[in-house]
């Protein structure tokens, strides 16, 4: 039942949230779990929170932008444009 009730709560508390705030938390979740398993310290579980919830945060800004692109130049700089027809 107590799990139930974490879930629940859990899941009350993104509700509110965009979905860059959904990715960042997601990762960073899941990035310390990860890192607090494979390094089994806390140092560990901080580096891997720490990537997940940058990476989780790149990813949902990225579902906020309909019709958003992202494409590197030839020099290798990221930008965002219009995605291809039928995309």
């Amino acid at each position: 039942m107590k799990k139930a009730l974490v879930l629940l709560l859990a899941s009350l508390t993104l509700a509110s949230c965009t979905q860059t705030e959904k990715g960042a938390g997601i990762g960073a979740a899941s990035g310390a779990v990860i890192g607090g398993l494979v390094s089994g310290n806390v140092r560990g579980a901080a580096v891997g929170a720490a990537i997940g919830g940058v990476s989780g945060a790149l990813i949902g800004s990225v579902s906020e932008q309909p019709g958003q692109c992202y494409y590197r130049d030839r020099y290798g700089r990221r930008y965002i444009d219009d995605c291809p027809r039928r995309y």
